[in-house]
């Protein structure tokens, strides 16, 4: 499951209160950009910068303004906020499994579980975004890190895009899968909260309580705090590297499970 937590005050007990950085400390400056579906002129102009000063922007100045097409224009507007961050209150998903390097995921795989770690992994729905999913599963990985396929010890299966959810579940099945991967980058109409949910409830229904794969969740745009409410086990977000998850595979398929196991004799 993830790890939230809540960042507590600092060592002396105290609240830890920041503002935006601009161009001097703390002084509250704050750069924000959007799209209106009106076309480029001077009212549309003032409407960006209504737009800017009702979302607490004073003073709030347009510092670009662009077409896109005859109805619509793109804005960067650079202002003041009042706002302050108690970041003693911040919530996070905190790495709570040491990252281990390849040879030690594979040993621990070859000593612990005696048989391949199989990873199945989809974009699903009718999203066609692989790079991601590509990125963590293929051989070549992504900036320096060998993806899954480069160990050993695992077996992956790439299902590739726009994979129905039914396939998936077909498919990790007949893998026998230990661990199934889902990937979303579309986001629209919160596309990717909804395949996930669906995903989730399928293999919920499809394997017995305590059989099913472990159900990991990727993409830029999910909050890694959702993993519950979306029904998996551990959601990874933008900048995750192969070696984050085959290290949480692990941890999460062998080394907890010998932990329990340990318990439960004692």
């Amino acid at each position: 499951m993830s790890a939230s937590t809540d960042a507590g005050p600092d060592a002396a007990g105290q609240h830890q209160i920041v503002r935006p950085y601009g161009d001097t400390t703390g002084d509250g400056m704050v750069q924000l950009s959007f799209t209106l579906p009106i076309p480029h002129d001077k009212r549309a102009e003032g409407a960006a910068l209504q737009l800017a000063g009702k979302m607490g922007m004073d003073p709030a100045m347009l510092v670009h303004a662009k077409a896109m097409g005859p109805d619509f224009t793109f804005f960067v507007v650079y202002g003041q906020v009042n706002h302050l961050v108690d970041v003693s209150t911040v919530r996070v998903v905190e790495r709570d499994f040491p990252e281990l390097s390849a040879a030690a995921v594979n040993q621990t795989i070859r000593k612990k579980l005696r048989r391949k770690l199989v990873v199945v992994g989809a974009c699903i729905g009718t999203d066609a975004h692989t790079v991601g999913i590509d990125a963590i599963l293929n051989i070549k990985g992504t900036a320096g890190h060998k993806g899954l396929e480069y160990y050993r010890e695992m077996r992956v299966v790439n299902l590739g895009a726009q994979v129905a959810v039914p396939d998936l579940v077909e498919a990790a099945r007949a893998e026998r899968a230990d661990a199934v991967l889902i990937s979303q980058v579309v986001t629209q109409r919160d596309a990717h909260l909804h395949n996930t949910r669906e995903a989730s409830a399928a293999f919920r229904e499809a394997f017995g309580a305590g059989k099913r794969p472990l159900l990991v969740a990727g993409g830029p745009r999910f909050d890694e705090l959702m993993s519950d409410e979306l029904g998996v086990d551990r959601i990874f977000g933008r900048s995750t590297t192969p070696g984050e998850v085959a290290s949480y595979l692990v941890d999460a398929l062998i080394t907890r499970r010998e932990r329990a196991k340990e318990a439960v004799r004692a």
